[in-house]
């Protein structure tokens, strides 16, 4: 089973979903946006599965403080650039299970996941 854990270490939901792969056993790799990058045909891939509205984070800092031109007409162009731009606007945590995308911290969650 391939796992892999996308955000930034310093976010608090992170930090629980990591606590908790790590408690359950879980192996998997960590791949934090602002020291790994974010390769544009990953984001693509996201895109494609999730969709730019359930990936781009619109209640974190990192959006509120854009400009007010920058936020609004939002379409899969626009959003696909934020997110290149600023990756800290992506939902977090975004977990890889294989290739099946989940977005989120919710420990009944993860336990399904792992309990399969």
């Amino acid at each position: 089973m391939a796992v892999t854990l996308y955000g930034i270490k310093n976010c608090d939901t992170i930090k629980k979903a990591r606590k908790w792969l790590d408690e359950a056993g879980v192996d998997y790799r960590f791949h934090d946006h602002r020291v790994d990058g974010l390769a544009p045909a990953q984001l693509d891939l996201w895109l494609g599965k999730l969709g730019w509205e359930a990936l781009l984070n619109t209640r974190g800092t990192t959006f509120r403080a854009l400009p007010d031109e920058e936020k609004q007409g939002l379409d899969q162009t626009k959003a696909h650039a934020l997110l290149l731009a600023q990756p800290a606007m992506i939902k977090r945590p975004l977990l890889d299970v294989d290739g099946e995308l989940h977005l989120g911290f919710k420990a009944d969650h993860y336990q399904s996941l792992f309990s399969r």
